[in-house]
């Protein structure tokens, strides 16, 4: 529940971080409550998670004797504690600042506390009272909280605490939500690269002694939750963040395993330059685009570009003071930007980034427009929560190909550092980038992106991790081919796709060939460098392809058309829209296409359907044609409630009427007969179409999506969204499959919530006592006959005198004959001479 996340944080938040086993705790409210507003409680459980996962590994580290130096532990822990100490005292600011006082008193707290903890490193007569005054603060906080939520939830909200009425904040947060940040995740993410660069500051200005093992925890930790940041982004829709984070996740990665390396070799690794090249070249190429959305967070990355060109010119690497010196900046330039985003977030009067100024000056421009509104993140097939992950995956593939240029030690694979790039980039990421391809519907791109990132950690590991062995060749070969089968089929996939996306699969076969070939000790020289060169340029073609594309409107780097094109395969040219159900806008958008003569698919209670409005005789044709509807298979009649039909009230009779009221909404259709109160729908031409000349399937759905819709356009037809013939459709892309290109649009609801069918009872009958069933679905016959019995009994006359003649009920019953009229049960029997009996029975 809503109202249960934040004093769930607050009280996670009383523990200790040196007693916390379980920092992704104070993970999850975060996420949470960031999913439904925009608030700093986010950056703060994030921010604490993160100090928490690194202290906690850091302090067994120490436990476990790993730093056994007398100042290890302290040169260790001084970095982080004195990043978080800036890092909650900016959130305690930013919290005082936008009226969230509980919040800014355990940031105030916890920034005393680390800020108190330093200074007892330095003198043990400085911080241990400090520390535990700031932690008691921290508990009483939590303590008021819990106490002002349980007074409210026993209080029934009589009682509220002031700062403790969790409904006035909300009423406040959806009033500035849309006017906040659009990626909440993007300051917890700037935090964490504070992290990583306060290591390297702590030792260019002396606070530390050396670069070593017990620095590896923060960098990697900082590595480890912008990863996750970089999900969340791409839940909140922002590209461009998801994918600087995850870079900046990469170089964290890079420099713990430079850290880490000496531990068991005395000499420093070697980084490779061209990587560190191209690395710069996609941080200066995502910086320009960036700052087309805020050219404050573009100049930022800016910073990361002069940090990679450091990497590349200096011998020493991380270990350098010319990088070190660049780190400086980096972490001045995060506390800056972070604080700006923080503030921005909850801040009614924002502070500006210049995206305004950027949006003018494109507007004159006719030749460059921004992609903006509700499609901006449309997916291939259907509604997904997460934007597209190709711009990440692309560059990824990139820097794997270009670091497998480096040479290095044949004797010592670990001296030069490529399992990083390899592993991380090409693996990890990639691997990322694969899952949210496919929750975005692209199949084969994400079976492409997973296959390659198994590839690359696999080949990575051993071929620069030292695993190669004296029978590797055989082993290593078989697997390759086995890999270069799979790529086969995408290569062959690809040319229905597009052509951008044929040479992407093609040549990472060179790729394959190229480690096949020094599987087997056949590599000619030079033959793996002109191979990773072609992979790399073309992923670096699709990288910025990608990038124009989420950017811009029209295609400003096309990706090319289908090399092959079939009927009904790889057309890509279908003009279906694909709206999400969960938006009204969604909604209001279906409905105009039908009040202007479309036909869509749209979610019900049950499964998918195709309809048209019954306005529109032009669109209820089109809807019979384009699934090529069976003549004795008609289509049936829908609406929203029996106020549509309280006009010809007078032609249904009592017992009918009532029935269609107790049944409805539901997913229960009733076959009634066909009389003038069709003419009351304004159906016109259109009722030819509908039911048979004896009768009319119709009902009321149980789906708030589905009467909203009608109660917009009015009465519908609907048919099953599928050829006729072929099994229920129960879920969008299926829509999108079997009709794609015979509708204007689908709404888009996900998987149905039910896969079985409505139930069809014929009504035609129903004032003798009989009632038959064309089709049982998902509402059983008994619980349609206690419907009926009851409404029965409201119209039930006993007769004065003479026995009740209901013996033998439940024998006919049983046997499906009528029950004489008035017995005060629902007579069973089945359905009677219709001409077309299966005229309903598709949904």
């Amino acid at each position: 529940m809503q109202h249960n996340l934040r004093p769930f944080s607050l009280v996670l938040t009383l523990v200790p971080w040196e007693k916390s086993p379980h920092p992704h705790y104070n993970l999850l409210p975060g996420i949470r409550r960031s999913l439904r507003n925009a608030s700093l409680l986010v950056s703060l459980c994030l921010t604490l998670s993160a100090l928490w996962s690194g202290y906690g590994v850091i302090l067994i580290l120490a436990g476990q004797g790993v730093l056994p130096g007398p100042g290890d532990a302290r040169d260790a822990l001084l970095p982080g504690l004195a990043t978080f100490t800036l890092a909650l005292l900016l959130l305690a600011v930013v919290g005082f600042l936008c009226g969230e006082p509980l919040l800014a008193l355990v940031a105030a707290a916890m920034s005393l506390a680390s800020a108190h903890e330093v200074a007892l490193h330095f003198s043990s007569s400085l911080g241990p009272s400090a520390v535990a005054c700031s932690h008691l603060s921290v508990c009483l906080v939590g303590g008021y909280f819990a106490l002002g939520r349980i007074l409210y939830l026993l209080t029934k909200g009589k009682v509220a605490l002031p700062g403790t009425d969790l409904a006035e904040k909300k009423a406040q947060e959806q009033d500035r939500g849309s006017a906040g940040s659009t990626n909440p995740f993007a300051a917890p993410g700037l935090l964490l690269n504070m992290l990583s660069a306060s290591v390297f500051c702590c030792r260019l200005l002396g606070v530390t002694h050396r670069l070593f093992l017990g620095h590896v925890p923060w960098l990697w930790a900082a590595g480890i939750y912008q990863i996750g940041i970089c999900v969340l982004s791409y839940r909140a829709m922002d590209v461009l963040m998801a994918t600087a984070f995850g870079f900046t996740s990469i170089l964290k990665f890079a420099g713990g395993y430079c850290l880490l390396y000496p531990t068991w070799q005395p000499e420093e690794p070697s980084l490779p330059t061209p990587f560190l090249v191209v690395f710069s070249i996609l941080f200066a190429v995502l910086a320009l685009f960036l700052s087309l959305q805020s050219p404050v967070d573009g100049l930022y990355l800016l910073v990361f570009v002069t940090y990679c060109i450091a990497l590349a010119c200096s011998p020493r690497g991380f270990f350098a003071g010319g990088p070190q010196g660049v780190v400086v900046a980096i972490f001045v330039a995060s506390a800056l930007v972070a604080l700006i985003h923080l503030y921005n977030v909850r801040a009614r009067a924002k502070i500006p980034t210049g995206k305004g100024a950027v949006k003018a000056l494109l507007a004159r421009s006719n030749l460059l427009k921004l992609r903006e509104g509700p499609d901006l993140h449309a997916p291939y097939l259907g509604y997904s929560k997460y934007a597209d992950a190709e711009v990440l995956t692309y560059a990824c593939s990139v820097l794997a190909s270009f670091a497998l240029t480096a040479t290095g030690d044949p004797q010592a694979p670990l001296a030069t550092v490529v399992i990083p790039w390899v592993v991380v980039a090409g693996g990890i990421l990639k691997l990322l980038g694969g899952s949210v391809a496919f929750a975005r519907g692209k199949t084969l791109e994400s079976s492409a992106f997973i296959l390659y990132s198994v590839m690359w950690i696999i080949w990575g590991l051993t071929r620069y991790g030292g695993l190669y062995g004296t029978a590797r060749s055989f082993h290593a070969a078989v697997g390759i081919i086995s890999f270069m089968l799979f790529n086969s089929f995408i290569v062959f996939c690809s040319l229905f796709l597009n052509m951008a996306w044929f040479f992407y699969s093609l040549t990472f076969t060179l790729i394959a060939v190229s480690f096949l070939l020094d599987a087997i000790h056949v590599l000619p020289t030079g033959y793996d460098i002109a191979a990773t060169l072609i992979f790399g340029l073309v992923s670096f073609y699709c990288f910025l392809a990608a990038l124009a594309s989420s950017t811009f409107e029209g295609c400003c780097l096309p990706m090319g058309r289908p090399m092959v094109q079939l009927s009904g395969v790889g057309a890509g040219t279908t003009k279906c829209l694909h709206l999400p159900a969960r938006k009204a806008s969604s909604v209001k958008r279906i409905a105009d296409i039908l009040r202007n003569g479309g036909t869509c698919g749209i979610p019900t209670d049950t499964v998918y359907v195709l309809v048209a409005a019954c306005s529109r005789p032009d669109a209820v044709e089109k809807a019979h044609r384009s699934k090529r509807q069976a003549q004795d298979r008609p289509m049936s009649l829908w609406i929203s409630s029996l106020k549509q039909l309280e006009p010809a009230k007078h032609l249904f009779t009592p017992l009918l009427w009532d029935f269609m009221e107790a049944a409805w909404p539901s997913p229960i259709s009733l076959v009634i007969p066909r009389g003038e109160w069709v003419d009351f729908l304004g159906m016109k031409d259109s009722a030819k179409y509908v039911g048979t000349p004896q009768s009319v399937a119709i009902r009321i759905p149980d789906c708030s999506v589905t009467t909203h819709l009608i109660d917009l356009v009015g009465p519908i037809v609907v048919t099953s969204a599928n050829p006729t013939g072929e099994a229920d459709t129960t879920h969008h892309n299926q829509v999108y499959a079997k009709l794609g290109d015979k509708v204007d649009a689908v709404l888009c609801g996900g998987p149905s919530p039910e896969n079985i069918a409505s139930t069809v009872v014929d009504c035609t009958k129903i004032d003798s006592g009989n009632i038959g069933f064309f089709r049982v679905g998902i509402i059983p016959k008994s619980q349609v006959l206690q419907i009926l019995e009851q409404v029965q009994k409201k119209h039930l006359v006993v007769p004065s005198s003479g026995p009740c003649p209901t013996k033998g009920w439940e024998e006919l019953q049983s046997r499906g004959h009528a029950v004489p009229n008035g017995v005060g049960r629902a007579a069973l029997v089945e359905p009677g001479p219709d001409p077309n009996p299966e005229h309903h029975t598709r949904f």
